[in-house]
């Protein structure tokens, strides 16, 4: 396993690590990811760490928290052998306190947090969305008393827009608190807005990225295709609404062209498009998940090889989109191009 940077911080994460969304099972959304017990969660940390699968990441919204506390019973043992990434933010009640990233709701989650995960510590806390709502130095301030305790270690974002990162981190400058060091964010072959303008600021502010749903909701397994129905045993059937949409016919172009790498290459495609990702700037870590040990070998094996470059260059034709305004004139040959060029 690869191990690199995690962003402009001397924490250093696998290239691939492990999200256990699918512990648990509770909820719409988590029961559809799947339902692993305690049992098939041990087995799972186990291959994981012999791998070298050394980060696992969950959130106090996954399966109302029983994803951490799957994950803390899994690691009993082994705590000292892995790093622990959560998040908190999204409400996880009804209450007016429930949601945000208030000093109050920080110091709150991070205490049920440290239970269910039954540890002393928190190896990564990341702010599940921005809360508008909070002055971004209220919720810096309690991070930097939460890291200052020793409770939390590195703190991180995600899904913020790049305003809200820069705000943050321009608080955090100025005033002397722990930056940001990592930015978990969407990003897959049929995903790439990441690219347009949060991929730039991670280059220039040392933020590094820490890569949800790799394979577009589950669109890039190899068993969407163009004119079929979609399969029976599919989670979309469940999911589609709460993931980011994705037009078919960018779907099947892509999926094409997957297949072509894989004739040439022997990998599956949810392998070839993780081993995409992993070649793209300020990517620190990809987020593999799995409901069985079958699913988490396969993925494994996106590391330890290599595309060529003009396999790259054929997944990114298929994938490319005309980015949103401000950003398509810098994607183009000429004057624009020329005095800010896109991240190589």
């Amino acid at each position: 396993m690869e191990y690199r940077q995690l962003g402009r911080s001397g924490l250093k994460v696998p290239a691939l690590s492990f999200g256990a969304g699918t512990f648990g099972g509770q909820g719409p959304l988590f029961s559809a990811w799947g339902d692993t017990g305690v049992a098939e969660a041990r087995r799972i940390v186990d291959i994981s760490l012999e791998a070298g699968v050394t980060l696992f990441d969950t959130a106090d919204v996954y399966s109302n928290g029983a994803s951490e506390e799957i994950l803390g019973q899994a690691l009993e043992g082994r705590r000292e052998r892995a790093l622990i990434s959560t998040k908190l933010g999204l409400p996880v009640g009804e209450g007016p306190l429930d949601a945000g990233s208030s000093r109050l709701r920080l110091v709150r989650g991070v205490e049920a947090a440290l239970k269910r995960l039954r540890t002393d510590r928190i190896d990564l806390l990341q702010l599940h969305a921005f809360d508008a709502a909070t002055p971004v130095e209220e919720t810096l301030a309690a991070l930097h008393d939460l890291v200052a305790a020793g409770k939390v270690l590195y703190v991180g974002a995600s899904n913020f827009s790049g305003w809200q990162l820069m705000k943050s981190l321009a608080a955090a400058d100025r005033h002397g608190w722990p930056r940001y060091v990592a930015h978990q964010a969407y990003y897959s072959l049929v995903g790439r807005d990441y690219e347009w303008e949060l991929m730039p600021l991670g280059l220039d502010q040392g933020v590094g990225a820490m890569v949800w749903s790799p394979l577009g909701w589950g669109r890039l397994t190899g068993r969407i295709r163009r004119g079929q129905p979609l399969p029976k045993i599919s989670r979309l059937h469940e999911t589609a609404d709460y993931g980011p949409p994705v037009d078919d016919e960018r779907l099947y172009r892509v999926v094409d062209a997957l297949d072509e790498v894989a004739a040439e290459t022997g990998r599956s495609l949810p392998q070839i498009a993780i081993n995409w990702l992993l070649r793209r700037p300020t990517v620190s870590s990809v987020i593999i998940g799995a409901r069985n040990e079958e699913q988490l070998r396969q993925n494994l094996g996106a590391v330890g090889w290599s595309l060529t470059p003009e396999q790259v260059a054929r997944l990114d034709a298929a994938s490319a989109v005309t980015p949103a305004y401000p950003h398509y004139p810098y994607w183009r040959e000429g004057g624009f191009k020329a005095v800010n060029p896109p991240p190589v």
